[in-house]
């Protein structure tokens, strides 16, 4: 599957005239937890021509190239992911975190050592609050239970907590924020779930895990109290932004 991803790509580049800087594997594959009908979420961070970025009229920044039950491939202008990791993006900061890497040119090293500077916890904090309610609230509270729901409200109130704990990139491998976060009891329901979701469908319906249900709830409740406490950062300079985006460009 690497190399017919890869193909894709080369396809995308040629059809839309981009240099692709970086491609990576996002979503449930990165997670550590993809089931058997599992596609595969590519994204990239791509750049145009410098004739394109001195244009007065806009183009397009986002590149939807293929959209299947086999393969979501979507790609990012290289100044929108700049815009949206200065402002401390969550997703930029995913595709940076990614473990599975399709491609990366070595000029993107630079991308990578300005990252950290963005980092604002109270975004990400926020963000994956969010998550965990939009899962919580609209699947598992309403009785619309899969396993896939159990796993992504877990890992974003996970995640939510990092933020506000490490103040640094939420991890993106689920077994390292269960090793870090979860106690031993609850660990092993959740070892239990991932196993059974790997060796099964997406849609599988779930009955409802009174202990897990409980501990969600709980969290969403302490952890928004934290929230509060953190501290905004200040934003790194456009100076700074633009050097970087010059040098992918080049």
């Amino acid at each position: 599957m690497r190399e017919v991803i890869l193909n894709e790509l080369r396809e995308c580049e040629r059809a839309k005239g981009v240099r692709v800087l970086i491609s990576i594997e996002s979503g449930s594959r990165c997670w550590g937890f993809a089931s058997e009908d599992s596609d595969y979420d590519v994204r990239f961070v791509y750049a145009r021509p410098q004739i394109d970025y001195l244009r007065l009229e806009g183009v397009r920044d986002t590149i939807e190239w293929r959209l299947d039950e086999e393969l979501d491939i979507v790609g990012w202008d290289v100044s929108k992911f700049l815009r949206l990791l200065r402002s401390s993006n969550p997703t930029a900061f995913e595709w940076l975190g990614s473990p599975i890497v399709y491609c990366e040119e070595e000029r993107f090293h630079e991308v990578r050592e300005l990252a950290p500077r963005c980092f604002n916890p109270v975004a990400h904090a926020h963000h994956y609050l969010g998550m965990a309610t939009k899962h919580s609230v609209r699947h598992i509270r309403s009785g619309r239970v899969t396993l896939k729901r159990y796993l992504y409200a877990t890992r974003a109130l996970l995640a939510c907590k990092w933020a506000i704990e490490e103040q640094s990139p939420v991890p993106m491998a689920f077994g390292d924020l269960c090793d870090a976060l979860l106690d031993d009891n609850l660990r092993s329901l959740i070892d239990q779930i991932v196993e059974t979701k790997v060796h099964g469908m997406e849609g599988d319906q779930q009955e409802a895990i009174p202990e897990l249900d409980a501990w969600i709830y709980g969290m969403e409740s302490g952890l928004k109290d934290r929230i509060s406490g953190l501290t905004v950062p200040k934003k790194v300079s456009w100076n700074d932004v633009n050097c970087v985006f010059l040098s992918q460009i080049a």
